[in-house]
């Protein structure tokens, strides 16, 4: 278990490693998305290690999962966890001969290989004392289930992806980076993200809705962060937001939000996607689909009335997971 100083600084660092000291039921993993300049190459590769729980079944190991969002294909590369490294202080990940930093990555894998650099500064969700990263003031309560961070909003790329024979060249692309941490995922959530929303170059978007374990219960807790130049507009649990309506069906995920920004109006088309491993008690396991060919309709009116955005979101990741008519009955706070 982290001490309170190991917590307090981590807290202050979302982006670095948070698990020195933590022996056993915890996970951590970075989700590095890297879009070309054309949005035909689309890909995410996860570096990551789990610490089991004690049991007969535990299983500790690093990893680095890898999606191609063109089409579809995911793969799972297993590693001994001795194989894994991080700083807490930064981003800086290594898996086996893989190297995931702030300048770019690394990638030695089989059937996959190359270097993409950054090649513009991380725009991280803003850190602050009072509300560190994008889980405020919950970033502060020891023992959630899961944490999250939002590593970089955007950043340009360049270098390529040797895919068996298959170049993917990054020159003029466009990365995000974001991160989760903690015993395991929640139970059921919706997750979805786009930095390229059509006449808005500079924007992104990032939204999670999902069931909160809280002392002997549960909440629905949602965040949604808005990238509009240097204005981050935000809807959460924490600020006073509150959902206006969820739905989700086999087609598409609707919601509805209203905060200090205004309204903001949501609508995700659900596609097939690749399989992902995510963490639960004792093992990762085979359970998450994903895309990275989904588009999100994004539509922004401020409190007075006018229509500040109203734009389709492409290149979008899109997570629709787990009990779902739970997370439609669970309360929010």
């Amino acid at each position: 278990m982290r001490g309170p100083i190991a917590f307090i600084r981590g807290t202050r660092h979302p982006e670095g490693f948070h698990g020195h000291g933590v022996r056993r039921g915890y996970f951590e993993g970075w989700y590095v998305k890297l879009v070309d300049a054309r949005q035909e190459a689309r890909w995410a590769l996860i570096p990551g290690v789990f610490r089991g729980r004690d049991g007969a079944d535990v299983t500790d190991e690093a990893f680095v999962q890898v999606l191609d969002g063109a089409t579809g294909r995911s793969w799972y590369h297993r590693y001994d966890a001795s194989e894994f490294d991080a700083r807490a202080d930064c981003f800086d990940v290594t898996v086996g001969p893989n190297r995931f930093t702030a300048e770019g990555i690394s990638i030695d894998l089989p059937g996959l290989s190359g270097r993409v650099n950054f090649t513009t500064e991380f725009d991280p969700w803003p850190n602050t004392w009072r509300r560190p990263g994008i889980m405020g003031p919950y970033s502060w309560v020891p023992l959630m289930e899961c944490y999250h961070g939002i590593v970089s909003f955007g950043h340009g790329l360049d270098g390529a992806l040797d895919a068996a024979g298959e170049i993917s060249d990054f020159t003029g692309g466009r990365g995000y980076i974001e991160k989760d941490w903690g015993r395991a995922f929640p139970a059921g959530y919706v997750w979805m993200h786009s930095n390229h929303l059509a006449g808005a170059p500079e924007s992104s978007l990032v939204a999670s809705v999902a069931i909160i374990p809280w002392l002997r219960s549960s909440f629905r807790g949602f965040i949604v962060g808005l990238r509009l130049g240097r204005r981050l507009h935000t809807w959460a649990t924490y600020n006073g937001s509150r959902e206006r309506s969820l739905e989700i069906d086999e087609t598409h995920v609707r919601w509805s939000l209203e905060g200090p920004s205004g309204v903001l109006e949501l609508a995700a088309e659900r596609v097939r996607g690749g399989l992902l491993h995510a963490p639960i008690r004792t093992r990762m396991h085979e359970r998450v689909e994903e895309t990275l060919d989904a588009t999100v309709h994004v539509r922004l009116i401020d409190p007075s009335g006018q229509v500040v955005l109203d734009t389709q979101g492409t290149s979008a990741g899109l997570e629709v997971h787990g009990d779902l008519d739970r997370l439609l009955a669970v309360g929010t706070r």
